[in-house]
């Protein structure tokens, strides 16, 4: 029986997958989920049972296999991709030495503003190409090292979701050039730098970072008690991918051979990227702010933007609704009330108020970094309708979505879109129109766990390079292009330079508000 089977797990913030690709087009054969859990504490913490992570990974591997016939003979190769930033700190035994930091994590907020103040943060920028923030594992370990000593002094290595679940799997401890780099090194030299460390004050702590393994060229078998617990054979090669937005763009299109594109992933949280040809065409823009991440293609990097929350926005509005309709006593499951909502949107008023999607209690960090931050409408009368608010936030994530391509360069001739908005007519136009550039959407659901297994692809010779793999995978799955609308546009344009003088003068007021709730008001 031939090998015709790749598989990609992708570990993300609210769920766990293990998906089967068809090596030859990559058409989804199975999957497998489980929902990922984490605790959220009053102070900021943002923790996961790490343990529990690699357990449930092995069992959505194990019921992959009981669902998908002869897998285990079918399979050429596993991949694993995860969410990105915070810290998993391993033991020398090769336990947890402490619960996992999520992105989510706020804690290290008040350091990331004492190194904005020092210049520190300006300082890294120019050499990670990355805007400092409180989820990035280079501020949490500042701030454990000040707050719990004997957590790191017991930890051996530090790694992110998809380390660990690499570590499980194979016995390794390695972690990927993606987020080494833009955590703790050169995006020149692609190394880790003495200097980033030196700066933060973790130079004793560079015993705990991994080597880095790229997943597009090296493998390493799956061990025996691994492939005991999933049901996998020992010595199936497993490859490391890159963070998930690096594999999610990948897999959403955001490489186009000879073309010039760029790729908004509207989620729970918003990621916009662009690919450059060299890490020396790219200009770093002077304020610190996204990050500078390589990619598995030579010689390519790319520049990424992320809003802290996209489509949260959305199901806040939608849950607003869902509650109304309940206190006059008419039940309305949320499935309902967002397509309801959706189609709504389409005939609302546009520009009937400007919107800031920051609805995350973190706040937001692309292309501004503040803590602060929270959302907000600006320009509310008598005559707004509960339509009109919702277009108001999907035309604030469009706006936002504006914001970062601008701190990006010039927005590429075509933006593709994946992610939950991107099922969204509505979205769709007001995103073109207020961008002024077509909006294609890539339809590979799965495209996380896709991009890491066409990097197993690729570093087990299944591909020739990802140019191969993505035409056989990628470009198929590209659907229809919608259009700027001439109209909207010109509003949009008029709309942006209000939304942007907002959020500006906005900083002195969301630090007030922070005061009130540090006292306890909420």
């Amino acid at each position: 029986m031939s090998r015709d089977i790749l598989i990609g797990i992708d570990a993300g913030t609210s769920v766990i997958k293990a998906v089967a690709f068809d090596l030859a087009d990559g058409r989804e054969i199975g999957c497998a989920s489980r929902p990922n859990l984490y605790e959220s504490r009053p102070d900021g913490a943002v923790e996961q049972d790490m343990a529990r992570t690699w357990a449930d990974t092995a069992a959505v591997l194990a019921e992959l296999a009981e669902r998908i016939a002869n897998l285990p003979a079918r399979a050429a190769a596993l991949a694993v991709t995860g969410q990105g930033d915070g810290t998993w700190l391993v033991d020398r035994a090769g336990e947890p030495a402490a619960p996992g930091w999520l992105w989510l994590d706020s804690r290290a907020a008040r350091i990331v503003r004492g190194f904005e103040r020092d210049g520190v943060r300006q300082a890294l920028y120019e050499r990670t190409g990355c805007g400092l923030n409180a989820c990035n594992m280079s501020a949490q370990l500042v701030w454990m090292k000040r707050n719990t000593p004997d957590v790191l002094a017991r930890a051996d290595s530090a790694m992110h979701c998809k380390d660990w679940l690499y570590f499980k799997l194979t016995g390794i401890r390695a972690t990927d050039p993606s987020e080494a780099i833009f955590t703790f090194g050169d995006f020149r030299s692609g190394q880790y730098d003495d200097d980033v460390l030196a700066a933060l004050g973790l130079d004793d702590e560079r015993r705990l970072l991994p080597d880095i393994v790229d997943g597009s060229v090296t493998t390493h078998p799956l061990s025996d008690e691994a492939a005991r617990q999933t049901g996998l054979p020992a010595g199936l090669p497993v490859a490391l991918g890159f963070v998930d937005i690096v594999c999610t763009g990948l897999g959403g299109g955001a490489y186009a051979h000879g073309r010039k594109v760029g790729l908004s992933i509207v989620g729970s949280t918003g990621i916009h990227l662009r690919l450059f040809d060299r890490a020396e065409d790219m200009a770093l823009p002077p304020e610190p702010s996204g990050y500078t991440i390589m990619v598995p293609i030579p010689g390519m990097i790319s520049r990424i933007q992320t809003n802290m929350a996209a489509t949260l926005n959305v199901d806040w509005i939608v849950g607003i609704a869902t509650q109304g309709a309940l206190l006059a006593g008419n039940a309305a499951d949320r499935a309902t009330m967002l397509s309801r909502i959706d189609e709504s949107v389409l005939t609302a008023r546009p520009g009937s108020a400007v919107f800031h999607p920051y609805i995350h209690h973190a706040g937001e960090r692309g292309p501004f970094l503040d803590a602060f931050a929270r959302a907000q409408f600006t320009g509310l009368t008598a005559d707004v309708t509960l339509p009109d608010l919702a277009r108001a936030v999907y035309e604030g994530l469009a706006l936002a979505s504006r914001d970062c391509y601008g701190a990006l360069g010039e927005p590429p001739a075509e933006i593709r879109i994946a992610g939950g908005a991107a099922r969204s007519t509505a979205f769709k136009r007001i995103l073109a129109s207020a961008l002024g550039r077509p909006v294609r959407e890539g339809t590979l659901a799965e495209a996380g766990a896709a991009g890491a297994a066409m990097m197993a692809g690729v570093a087990i010779g299944a591909f020739a390079g990802m140019d191969e793999a993505v035409a056989a995978w990628v470009d198929p799955t590209l659907t229809g292009t919608v259009e700027p609308d001439p109209e909207l546009a010109g509003l949009y344009d008029r709309l942006f330079d209000i939304y942007r003088t907002a959020r500006q003068a906005m900083p002195p007021i969301w630090e007030q508000l922070a005061g009130l709730r540090a006292e306890g008001h909420p």
